[in-house]
Order: structure tokens, then C-alpha cells, then sequence
């Protein structure tokens, strides 16, 4: 016992010698990357291409061009992809932090790759308006270097680039291709009861007067450290103890991933007041995105329902940031059932992660690899789907999978329609917990000008930059680079004695029970910092909810407490009511109109709605088919996601009328449309045989082009009939499933 206590002393004094010099490390690196011109931490090589400093409203954001890595082709057909990171205390780069990121798995699909990042320190007086003016002048420069490529530019928006891009996709949805909006909050007030405490911060905090408040300690300057801070308040037990301890018990091992990761967690940013002042009152406090409320400085109004191209939602149940409810519950603020969503001519497609944490979004090697490798491999497939609201389903491709040939991957991605309950069933706030938020609301504005007329003045004529300077120098999360930091003399000695360590090292065997020891109070304090920080939730959640949910303090605040209507919901537009009606009058017109590449996106439509799901297989066959076909390619992916979302809308309108005009759309060649009916199979069968209910309507699909029966005839089409004779469910019923889109 004497030699193993011996032993683990060593260990633990050598341990402890090699984490000092870990930290020293990190001071030494914290140092270094802030005196960078451009700090960021991609692991990409990248081009310059446009300075947001030279537009006429400038703004410290930058686009650069990501230089291929070694052995990796760029096709130049296929769409840009641009990846937007978050300023939101930290530096950029977390978007292509790792080769196995998103800007890795965009690449290595053969997409060429933009990246907007940002400098550290903002332009005097630029705003949140001029941010959002030079995003868009961003992508046009994007797409007019690629003239040939078949769509807009895919845009990743990581956490606060999100909502960032989404307003800027409203304001300019003509410059878009697919956005992917990465644990991205767009409707804040959401959440569960006993869950997600950050979203009740603002209101026991008493509102936005503390931002003022630290935009004028700064002089006019927000210092992003305070947005770092919040995050890891969220987390207690690993922010005070189990990061650390994981280097420290881990110290031959952990140490270079450590440093990478604190490299950006460390690279704090700073802010103009006003825009942080902006987006605490427009959207942490406010919640007015989802709700149509955000106005830019013409008066033109932020409404995410003029969004075109589809939009993608990933989140995690395990991220406490932004939880599912935030990602989502937007969708149900803009509108009351999936058919507005299809009025509105708006896909969304949505996938939620089980268990990875907010930052693993963005970092997991695990995550690139499946979500985001599998929306760069299909993002065409998504471009394409009709309007709707769908589910991304992800399953890894086995020997079972049919047409394995077909999958781009490693995983098959298929697409099933939701509905609103879908998102609800989540959880969510009900109309009380509206109106507590509401309260909340504002109280933060009767509190921000109470600041503005008593206090800021005083706080304004005492600042000065050298005070600014050193208030932000004191923060405790700068100040700790500080202690640990060469200017610090008491350190002087670790970079040396580390040096010895390592040459004497002697680590403790793995069966040490003074190692055991150690490893059990480890999990001991983490089980007793998770004990505070859920009494500190419950207290937090408590607290808001009696002081928030008083109905005299609702009353004294102006908010209806006799109202049905939740306090924030986007208004409808009559005029967008009487365009819909004028829409499916030219559809009905059309039903008629069209030849055989109309019938057969018809057909694939009717058949494919009773299957109740879309698989990337049918969209790779139909890609593979247009590779084959001189005439197939003259369509472009945007006329061919055109024609598809007329064939879908007069499907839904007018399901009688549109099969009834088959017939009259296809060529009266027999040996054309047996053809035809083969092409259709091929791509119908791709992901699986036809049952059920889509076996009864490929049945009478292949009725109504009547080819009859010939020696010639496909043996595709032969099995097709015969699994359709055992189908069980009626078409009847198959009918009475589809939605109703006639309002």
C-alpha cells in the first residue's frame, strides 16, 4: 500500500506539473491568436475574395474562398455551399474547425466552399441592418462565380448565424439556395416546463438594461466574454471542474485536443452596443423574428414566409442552447397547419439529434460525418421536394438496403411528411406561459428606458477607453489567461520544470486504488455540482413563473389575460390569400396542358404521396437518368423543381381532374409510352418494391397510359402489376388521405 500511495504521489505531483504548463500554454496561445490580423481557426486554407470594410455601410465581416485540400475535385456544376459562423462571443472557424466538419463534408462532395467570417473587432456604428446588406452582397458575388453551377448557393448558418441568415433569406430569398440552420434559436420564448432554463435569464434579470449596461462599461463596445459566460453557466459541474479534471487525468493524452478547442473557445470577440442591444431586445427578450415584428430602417417587414428555397432545421434534444422547441416552434408561430406551409410554396425539412450537446452541432467529427455529410451528398434531393413539412430520417446502408448502387453515403436519407402536431408533440408553452414571457417582454422595456433616462448618463460621464479597456482586461474569463500567462512571474518556472517531467515521466498503473480514489471524488463533486445547478434551475423556473405569472403584474404590464390569441403570432395577409386563390385557378386552367415529361412528374407525384415518404434513391435515379439522356438534361434543376411543384400542386387541388388529363399528355406511340411507364418504374421502385396503397395507384397509373400487353413489354412493369394485384389497401382510402389544400 505504501509503494502504490508512493507511486500515485508521483503521478499526481507530475500530473499536476504538466497541467500548469498546459495552462501556461494556453495563455502563451491566447496571446498569440488575438495579436493575429484575421484570428480564426479553420483548417482550411482560404482566399480572400471580399472585405465587408469597403462597402459603402461597412461592416467587419469577411468572405474568403476555401482552397480545396489536397486530392479532393471541386465539380463545377454543382451548387456553392457557404458556411456562416456565429458571432456570438466567439472568434470564427468552428465551421470548419476539423477535416470532418461541415465545410470538410461539403468539399469532399465536390461542392465549391465559401466561408463568411468575421474580425474581432467591429466597425464603429455598423449595425445589424449593414451585417445583413453585406451577407447578401456576399452571395451574389458567390453566385456570379458560378454562372454554370446548378442552383443557388447552399447557406450553413451556425447558432446566431442562423436567425442572421433566415432574415437575410426573407429579405432576399432570390439569392438562395437551401439553408441549413445549425442549432440555430429562432423562436425564443420556447421551450418545456423543467427544462432549458437559459430562455428565463432575461426575465429575472430584470430584461435588456444589463446589456446597456455593459455596452456603456465598454465605452459603445459589447465585450463578447459575456455571451461565452452565459454558455457556460449552463453548465456548472463541467465548466468549474470536469473540463479540467479530464485534462489533468488525462495529461500524456489530452492535451494538444484541449488546446485546440480552447484556441476558439478562448477567442473572444467584441460587439458594437447597439447591435448587441438589437438583438437582446429584438430576439432573446423580444421574440419578434418568428412573429413578422422586425422592421429594417425602410420599414419593410422581416416575414420568414417569404422564404422559397427549402429550409433545413438540425437540432438535438441534448443541447440545452438552443433545445428542439427553439429550433422549431417557429413553424407554429407562422403558421396553423401544413397546408399554409404548402400555400406559401415552403419546404422544411427537420432532424433532431437524440443526444449531442449544442457545441457538438457544429464540432462532432460524428455529426459531420452523418447529418451534415448527408445534406451536402443530397442537398439537390432536398432543393426538389415539394412544398410540405418533412422529417429527415437517416439509416445506415446494410446489405438489406434495395439499390444500395444508388446511395451516395453511408447512410440512406429518406424525407416523411409531418404534420404541426409533429412539432407539438414535442412540447412546448401553452397560451399562460405566452403571456408570463409576454410580461417579461415588457417589463425589459419599462426597465431599459428607467436605465436610459436615470443611470446612463451618470455611467457614461464616468467611462473612459483607458477604464473600458481595463474593465474588459477584468473579466474572468480574460483574466484567467492573465494568471496563468507569462507577464505572471510566479509561473516563470513551469515551461522548465515540465520539460524535466516529461524526460522522468512515470505514470500510475490503471488498477491504482488511490487512482480509484480520485476518479470517485471526481464523480462525486460533478454529481454535487449538477445537484446545484438543477436546484438553481428549478428555483429560476419557479421564481419566473409565480413573479411572471401574477395576474396583477400582467395587468399593471398591459397584457390581456381575457385574449385566446397568443401575444406573439404573425398576422395573415389577405393579399397573399387572394394570390393562392388567383394560383390555383392558373393551376386548374393548366391541368391540361403540358406532354409527357408533365405526365410522367405526375405520375410519380400521385403514386409517391401514398408511400408517405421520399428517399434520395428516386432522386439519384432520376439524376442518373438525366446523365444518360441528351433531351432529360436540357432541364435544369430549377425548371425540373418547377415542373414537380406544379405537378404536386395540381395533384392536391384536383386529384380527379390531373389523373383524368393523363391520357391526353402522352404520346400516342404505344412503344413511347411503354418506355415512359418503364422510366417511371425504374425510379418509382428505387427505394423498394411498391405496396399497399402506392401499388394501387401505380396500377392504375399504368391503366391510364394503356399500353396493353406485348412481347416487348418491360419486365419491370410485369412485376410491378403482379405485387399490385396482393395490394390490401384500397384506393379509396388512399384518397381520403391526402390533405386539403382547396382554402
Amino acid at each position: 500500500m505504501l509503494a502504490e500511495a508512493a507511486s500515485y504521489g508521483l503521478d499526481a505531483w507530475q500530473r499536476s506539473i504538466l497541467f500548469l504548463d498546459v495552462m501556461r500554454r494556453r495563455a502563451v496561445q491566447y496571446d498569440e491568436h488575438a495579436s493575429e490580423a484575421v484570428p480564426h481557426v479553420l483548417d482550411f486554407d482560404a482566399e480572400l475574395v471580399c472585405d465587408g470594410r469597403e462597402f459603402a455601410r461597412p461592416v467587419n465581416y469577411l468572405l474568403v474562398r476555401i482552397v480545396p485540400p489536397q486530392g479532393v475535385e471541386i465539380d463545377s456544376r454543382k451548387r456553392p455551399f457557404v458556411v456562416v459562423d456565429p458571432r456570438a462571443g466567439h472568434g470564427p472557424g468552428i465551421g470548419g474547425f476539423k477535416a470532418d466538419s461541415e465545410i470538410g463534408v461539403a468539399t469532399k462532395a465536390g461542392h465549391p466552399c465559401y466561408f463568411v467570417g468575421f474580425l474581432p473587432d467591429p466597425v464603429p456604428g455598423q449595425t445589424i441592418e449593414d451585417i445583413a446588406e453585406a451577407e447578401a452582397r456576399f452571395l451574389e458575388i458567390v453566385s456570379d462565380r458560378h454562372p454554370g453551377a446548378e442552383g443557388k448557393p447552399c447557406v450553413i448558418g451556425n447558432c446566431q448565424a442562423g436567425w442572421a441568415m433566415m432574415m437575410v433569406n426573407a429579405l432576399r430569398p432570390e439569392l438562395f439556395g437551401p439553408i441549413i440552420v445549425a442549432g440555430s434559436p429562432l423562436s425564443y420564448w420556447a421551450g418545456v416546463k423543467g427544462q432549458y432554463p437559459m430562455r428565463y435569464s432575461g426575465g429575472l434579470l430584470g430584461g435588456s438594461w444589463l446589456t446597456a449596461l455593459a455596452g456603456d462599461l465598454g465605452q459603445g463596445v459589447f465585450d463578447g466574454a459575456w455571451l461565452v459566460q452565459n454558455f457556460e453557466n449552463q453548465n456548472p459541474a463541467n465548466t468549474l471542474w470536469t473540463k479540467q479534471y479530464n485534462l489533468y487525468s488525462q495529461i500524456d493524452t489530452e492535451a494538444e485536443r484541449y488546446l485546440g478547442f480552447e484556441k476558439w473557445w478562448g477567442g473572444h470577440v467584441l460587439l458594437n452596443a447597439e447591435e448587441m442591444q438589437w438583438i437582446v431586445d429584438e430576439l432573446f427578450v423580444g421574440n419578434k423574428l418568428a412573429a413578422g415584428e422586425i422592421r429594417t430602417s425602410d420599414g419593410v417587414a422581416i416575414d420568414l414566409r417569404n422564404i422559397r428555397a427549402p429550409i433545413v432545421v438540425f437540432c438535438s434534444k441534448g443541447d440545452n442552447i438552443t433545445p428542439p422547441q427553439q429550433a422549431l416552434d417557429w413553424i407554429l408561430d407562422l403558421y396553423d397547419s401544413v397546408d399554409e406551409i404548402r400555400a406559401h410554396g415552403q419546404t422544411i425539412v427537420y432532424t433532431i439529434h437524440d443526444t449531442i450537446g449544442h457545441l457538438g452541432i457544429f464540432v462532432s467529427a460524428g455529426v459531420a460525418k452523418k447529418e451534415h455529410d448527408e445534406f451536402a451528398s443530397n442537398i439537390d434531393f432536398v432543393d426538389v421536394l415539394p412544398p410540405g413539412l418533412y422529417e429527415a430520417i437517416l439509416e445506415p446502408k446494410d446489405a438489406t438496403i434495395e439499390n444500395a448502387e444508388l446511395v451516395t453515403g453511408e447512410w440512406v436519407m429518406r424525407c416523411e411528411p409531418r404534420t404541426l402536431d409533429d412539432i407539438r408533440a414535442l412540447g412546448g408553452n401553452n397560451l399562460e406561459d405566452e403571456r408570463r414571457f409576454a410580461a417579461a417582454a415588457r417589463l425589459s422595456e419599462i426597465n431599459l428606458a428607467l436605465y436610459r433616462a436615470l443611470v446612463q448618463p451618470w455611467v457614461k460621464a464616468t467611462m473612459t477607453p483607458p477604464v473600458a479597456e481595463a474593465v474588459r482586461r477584468m473579466h474572468p474569463l480574460r483574466l484567467q489567461y492573465e494568471l496563468y500567462g507569462p507577464r505572471n512571474p510566479f509561473m516563470a518556472w513551469v515551461e522548465t520544470a515540465a520539460g524535466r517531467v516529461r524526460e522522468e515521466r512515470s505514470p500510475v498503473a490503471g488498477d491504482n486504488p488511490f487512482l480509484k480514489l480520485q476518479q470517485q471524488a471526481s464523480e462525486q463533486i460533478v454529481e454535487g455540482l449538477d445537484a446545484w445547478r438543477k436546484t438553481a434551475e428549478r428555483l429560476s423556473e419557479e421564481t419566473f413563473r409565480a413573479l411572471y405569472g401574477a395576474p396583477t403584474l400582467q395587468a399593471a404590464l398591459g397584457i390581456d389575460t381575457g385574449s385566446q390569441r397568443p401575444p406573439r403570432k404573425a398576422a395573415k395577409s389577405l393579399l397573399h390569400n387572394a394570390l393562392v386563390e388567383r394560383r390555383i385557378a392558373e393551376l386548374r386552367a393548366a391541368i391540361t396542358q403540358g406532354g409527357l415529361r408533365e405526365a410522367l412528374l405526375r405520375s410519380m407525384v400521385y403514386v409517391g404521396m401514398a408511400r408517405g415518404r421520399v428517399d434520395e434513391r428516386s432522386f439519384e435515379a432520376i439524376r442518373r437518368i438525366r446523365e444518360k439522356a441528351p433531351r432529360a438534361a436540357e432541364v435544369t434543376l430549377a425548371e425540373f423543381k418547377a415542373l414537380l411543384r406544379e405537378q404536386f400542386f395540381m395533384v392536391l387541388i384536383d386529384e380527379d381532374a390531373a389523373l383524368a388529363a393523363l391520357p391526353g399528355l402522352l404520346p400516342e406511340g404505344r412503344d413511347e409510352r411503354r418506355d415512359a411507364l418503364d422510366l417511371l418504374t425504374n425510379v418509382l421502385t428505387a427505394s423498394g418494391p411498391l405496396t399497399d396503397a402506392a401499388a394501387e395507384r401505380m396500377k392504375r397509373i399504368t391503366e391510364l397510359f394503356a399500353i396493353g400487353t406485348s412481347k416487348g413489354r418491360s419486365s419491370k412493369i410485369e412485376r410491378v402489376e403482379s405485387e399490385t394485384s396482393g395490394a390490401s389497401t384500397s384506393e379509396s382510402a388512399a384518397q381520403g388521405s391526402q390533405p386539403n389544400v382547396s382554402h
